[in-house]
C-alpha cells in the first residue's frame, strides 16, 4: 500500500475514537448522534464553499449516493440498538468487522481480487480488533437484539465505505458527505422519535443533550468528520476500500489507551498483547501489493 494512503488512513484512526471518548456517557445518545450528524451539513457546506467545490457533480452519480445513506442510516440505527441493549465490549468488535463484509461483498459481486498476503493482514487485523474488546465469558445469543445491532452496524459500514470508494472516482467527499447527511438528519431524526421510550417527549429526547453538553457535540461533529474526510481522500488516491478499512480498526488500540489511561479500565496488558497483533497485520497490509 503507498505510504500516503497508509498514513492518512492511519491518521483518520487516531481521531476516530475521540468522538467516542467525548461522548462516553451521555445521558442522550440518541441527542448526540443526531447533533452529529447535523452539524456535519454545515461543515461540509462550508468546506465545499471554501474549497469551491461543486455540489451538483453528486447528480451524476446519485444511486451511489443513495448507497451510501443507506448504509450511513444502518450504521447509526445498529450502533444506538447495541449501545441501548447490550454491552459494547462484545458486540463493538462485531460492528467493526466491515473489512470482511467487504471482502466478501467486493470478491462475489464486484469483481474484486485480493493478494493472499492482503488478506492475511485483513485477518490479522480483525483477530486483534475482535479479541481486544470482547468480554471473556460472554455470550453473543444472550442479547439477541444487540448482535442485529451489531450485525447491521457491521454491514452498514460495510455498504458505505464500498459505495464511498466508487464515488470517489468522480466527486469531491466534503459534495459526497454534504448530500449524504442531508438525507441522513431527517431520517435519523424520525427513527429516533419513533422509537424513543414511552412518555419521553420528543423534544426532549431529540435536543435535550444540547442544554448539558453543547460543547461536547460540536467538538465530536468536528472530529468525527476530520477522520472520515481523511478516509475518502485516501479512496481519491486509489486506497484498496478493504484494506483501508481495516487500517480504520487501528482507532480501537487507541479506545483501549484512552479508556486505561482516563477511565481506568481494566485488563490492560492482554489488550496491549493484542494490540500487537493488530499492529502486525497493519504492517502486512501496508507492505501488501
Amino acid at each position: 500500500m503507498d505510504l500516503i494512503i497508509a498514513s492518512l488512513a492511519l491518521a483518520s484512526a487516531m481521531i476516530h475514537p475521540l468522538r467516542e471518548f467525548i461522548m462516553k456517557g451521555s445521558r442522550y445518545p440518541e441527542a448526540g448522534y443526531l447533533g452529529i450528524v447535523a452539524l456535519w451539513i454545515p461543515l461540509t457546506l462550508i468546506h465545499t464553499l471554501i474549497v469551491g467545490a461543486d455540489l451538483g457533480s453528486a447528480w451524476g452519480v446519485w444511486p451511489i449516493v443513495l448507497l451510501s445513506y443507506l448504509g450511513f442510516f444502518l450504521f447509526y440505527v445498529g450502533m444506538i440498538e447495541t449501545i441501548k441493549r447490550g454491552d459494547l465490549s462484545v458486540y463493538y468488535p462485531i460492528a467493526r468487522a466491515s473489512p470482511l463484509f467487504i471482502v466478501v461483498v467486493g470478491f462475489l459481486f464486484l469483481g474484486h481480487r485480493y493478494s493472499p498476503v492482503l488478506l492475511f493482514g485483513i485477518g490479522l487485523v480483525l483477530l486483534g480488533a475482535f479479541f481486544l474488546q470482547y468480554k471473556r465469558g460472554a455470550r453473543f445469543l444472550r442479547q439477541p437484539a444487540a448482535l442485529i445491532g451489531a450485525l447491521v452496524a457491521m454491514s452498514g459500514t460495510g455498504i458505505y465505505s464500498l459505495a464511498d470508494a466508487e464515488a470517489m472516482r468522480t466527486v469531491e467527499p466534503m459534495v459526497m458527505m454534504a448530500w449524504v447527511y442531508i438525507l441522513l438528519v431527517p431520517s435519523c431524526a424520525l427513527y429516533f422519535a419513533l422509537t424513543r421510550p414511552r412518555g419521553q417527549h420528543i423534544i426532549a429526547h431529540l435536543l435535550a443533550g444540547w442544554r448539558q453538553t453543547p460543547v461536547r457535540f460540536v467538538a465530536a461533529a468536528v472530529l468525527s468528520y476530520l477522520s472520515y474526510y481523511l478516509i475518502l481522500v485516501t479512496y481519491q488516491l486509489g486506497g484498496n476500500v478493504a484494506a483501508v478499512g481495516s487500517l480504520r480498526l487501528a482507532s480501537i488500540p487507541v479506545s483501549v489507551f484512552l479508556g486505561g489511561r482516563y477511565l481506568k479500565e481494566a485488563d490492560m496488558r492482554t489488550r496491549l498483547a493484542w494490540s500487537l497483533v493488530l499492529t502486525g497485520g497493519i504492517v502486512v497490509i501496508i507492505i501488501a501489493r
